[in-house]
C-alpha cells in the first residue's frame, strides 16, 4: 500500500519541514509495514502499523534503540507517534555495506562490549515485545526464576491455550523446569539485543554493525548466541571474535538448545504448529 498522507505529514514535521521528495516501500518484515523517505539532504526509514499493541511496541523499540545506542551502533531514532489507526516509528536510513571479514570480527567483539554491560538482577523497568508478542521482563535475581516466570511459562501457556502443542506439554514443561539451574551457566544478568537473528543486524559502508529491532532485558547473555545459531547466517569469524573479547563457559554447543526453547515457542505462537516438533524434541531431551 502507498504511505497514507497524513502519516507523511507528520513524519514531515518531525524532520522539521523539510519536503519529503520520495517514498519507496521496503520489503522483508513479517510485523511491520516499511518506507524508505527521502529528502533532499538524507534518507529515513519509517515502520507502520495498525496492530492493536503498535503504538506501545514502537514505542518500545525507540526506548530499546536508544538505550542499546550507547554500546552498539543502531539507527538514530527521529521519533514516533500516531495518525488516526496508524503508528508509526522513524529512523535515520542506514545505508547497506559489505559483510567482509573486518565486519564479522568488529560484529563479535561488538556484541561482547554490549554484554559487558552488566545489572544487579535479570529484567528490564518496563515490559516490551518480541514480534507483536508481549514480553515480560519482571525483575527477578536468579536467572532460571526470571526465564521461566517470564520467558517460558507465558509462551507455554499461550501455545496450550491456541491447541498448538501436545497433550502432556503442560507437565513435560514443569519437568524441565526444575533441569535449568544446572544446565545454564551462573552469571550476572547482561544487556542483550534478545532477538539476534540474521535479519536483525545491517552492514554499514563502514563495515560495522548496526543492530535492528531489538527485545531487549538484562538476561544470560548465551541468549543472543543461541538466538544467532537458530537459523544460522553468522560466519565463525563473528564467534571466534565474541570468544576472544569475551568467553563463554565450556559446554556452551551442548546447552544452546534450552535458550533456543524461548524463541521456538515464539515461533509456534506467531506461524504455527511446524515448529512444535522442535520444541517437544528439545524439552524430551531433557526431561
Amino acid at each position: 500500500m502507498s504511505l497514507p498522507l497524513n502519516v507523511q505529514n507528520a513524519c514531515k514535521k518531525l524532520l522539521d519541514e523539510q519536503p519529503i521528495i520520495k517514498v519507496t516501500s521496503v520489503g522483508g518484515g513479517d510485523i511491520n509495514q516499511a518506507y524508505r523517505l527521502e529528502t533532499s539532504e538524507e534518507q529515513y526509514f519509517l515502520k507502520l502499523n495498525d496492530h492493536p499493541h503498535a503504538a506501545d511496541m514502537l514505542a518500545k523499540e525507540a526506548m530499546a534503540l536508544n538505550l542499546l545506542q550507547g554500546f552498539i551502533e543502531t539507527p538514530s531514532v527521529i521519533g514516533h507517534d500516531i495518525e488516526s489507526e496508524w503508528s508509526f516509528l522513524l529512523m535515520k536510513y542506514v545505508p547497506q555495506g559489505k559483510r567482509t571479514s573486518k565486519f564479522w570480527l568488529h560484529f563479535g567483539r561488538s556484541l561482547a562490549h554490549l554484554h559487558k554491560q552488566q545489572n544487579d538482577a535479570f529484567g528490564l523497568e518496563y515490559n516490551n515485545y518480541l514480534g507483536y508478542l508481549p514480553q515480560m521482563n519482571t525483575s527477578e535475581v536468579n536467572w532460571a526464576a526470571f526465564y521461566i516466570k517470564n520467558r517460558l511459562q507465558p509462551q507455554v501457556q499461550l501455545a496450550i491455550d491456541k491447541g498448538l502443542l501436545w497433550e502432556k506439554a503442560g507437565s513435560n514443561f514443569e519437568a524441565l523446569y526444575t533441569k535449568i539451574t544446572e544446565v545454564c551457566p551462573s552469571e550476572r544478568p547482561s544487556l542483550i539485543h534478545g532477538d539476534l537473528w540474521g535479519g536483525n543486524f545491517l552492514t554499514s559502508t563502514n563495515e560495522t554493525t548496526v543492530l535492528i529491532d531489538p527485545a531487549i532485558a538484562y538476561a544470560h547473555r548465551e541468549m543472543d548466541l543461541a538466538m544467532s545459531r537458530l537459523f544460522g547466517g553468522f560466519s565463525h569469524l563473528f564467534y571466534e571474535a565474541y570468544q576472544e573479547s569475551y568467553p563463554t563457559e565450556a559446554g556452551l554447543e551442548k546447552r544452546l538448545d534450552i535458550y533456543q526453547l524461548y524463541y521456538l515457542l515464539a515461533h509456534v505462537n506467531l506461524f504455527g504448529r511446524s515448529y512444535t516438533g522442535s520444541v517437544k524434541q528439545i524439552v524430551q531431551r531433557y526431561i
